[in-house]
């Protein structure tokens, strides 16, 4: 029996190269969808075949996929993973998050190429602001209403794939997702290390993770299971305030004296202002902008799992704690830290 087919788009990032770990792992033909130009460091192994798809243009992106077909045969299995989290033009959000998922799914139809299951890379963002006052998970059965453009991007290109006719789905909708090779946790980590703990307000934040080699199994089960045209959430179960991950943080790099410093909002605000401003003139996306201050200014990141551990029966092997451990061994092995 010939191995099923998987396309895995967005394959070189931080978590596409994991699904694709996994892809192989399981045994799956696994296509690797990447731009020419995008980096191949995790994506080595010899049995990765590759394919550049013109997203931005429904016309030609439908021509290539009957033209794979043709060849190959189609994608049994889809994991739509391309996306951003930072542009320099907040318009791109929608262009890339959503008009790109939905000239996809077009696509797909029309090239008679739909796929036994297609899974959305979503986010928690999709669904806004969590409760601040009592701090109540977000649920399922809550109206998704995002406050950043990010988060307006994704709930789009859901409504999108959720209103396709005869489409199988599935929506994952992680919290933040932490692990090795991924970089923006890491830069808390290195500043904890540097001896600065530099914090957004003074209201306790509710936070919550995923470790990357668990949503990458989420997205297996997900796959790989008979139920279709669902969204989950995607998180370990835990809560952690913002105090409370630092500390695990620095017992985890060994560093026992830190300078706390809490920053305003309002200075916080100014400040990622200023630095939108600035990577419009190094035509660099920063980090820090008003889509992520409207992210780090959020209290509440606490989000209902009990749908994806009753449908998917998933159990994380991963606590904070563990994860830490493994994505700090590897910065320390990679020469990060």
């Amino acid at each position: 029996m010939n191995a099923k087919r998987i396309l895995i788009t967005g394959a070189s990032g931080f978590i596409g190269s994991f699904l694709v770990e996994k892809a192989l792992e399981r045994g799956y033909e696994t296509w690797a969808g990447i731009r020419k130009s995008s980096s191949r460091e995790y994506l080595k192994n010899p049995l990765i075949q590759f394919i550049d798809l013109n997203f931005g243009n429904k016309q030609s992106l439908t021509i290539q996929i009957q033209d794979f077909v043709s060849t190959y045969g189609k994608f049994d299995f889809i994991i739509h993973n391309a996306g951003v989290t930072k542009c320099l033009n907040p318009d791109d959000f929608d262009k890339v998050n959503f008009q790109n998922t939905a000239n996809f799914i077009d696509a797909l139809i029309e090239a008679n190429a739909v796929p036994e299951k297609f899974i959305l890379m979503s986010s928690l963002s999709s669904f806004g602001l969590g409760d601040e006052i009592n701090y109540t998970p977000i649920k399922l059965t809550d109206s998704p209403n995002p406050n950043t453009a990010y988060g307006k991007s994704k709930l789009k290109a859901e409504q999108y794939l959720e209103a396709a006719k005869d489409f199988p789905y599935i929506i994952l909708r992680p919290t933040g997702v932490y692990g090795p090779r991924e970089k923006d946790y890491f830069l808390m980590i290195k500043t904890v290390r540097s001896g600065l703990d530099v914090g957004a307000g003074f209201k306790p934040q509710h936070l919550t993770f995923i470790y990357a080699k668990d949503l990458v199994d989420v997205a297996f089960l997900g796959l790989e299971s008979p139920i279709k045209n669902r969204g989950y959430f995607v998180a370990d179960g835990d809560v952690y305030t913002d105090k409370e991950y630092t500390q695990m943080v620095k017992e985890v790099i060994g560093k026992k004296h830190v300078i706390s410093i809490k920053v305003p909002l309002w200075i916080l605000k100014s400040i990622s202002v200023i630095s939108e401003e600035i990577s419009k003139l190094t035509k660099k996306p920063s980090t820090l902008n008003r889509d992520k201050y409207k992210i780090m200014k959020q209290r509440n990141w606490e989000c209902d799992i009990t749908p994806l551990v009753e449908d998917l029966g998933f159990s994380p092997k991963y606590n904070l704690r563990k994860g830490l451990e493994e994505s700090v061994k590897w910065y320390k092995d990679n020469n990060w830290l």
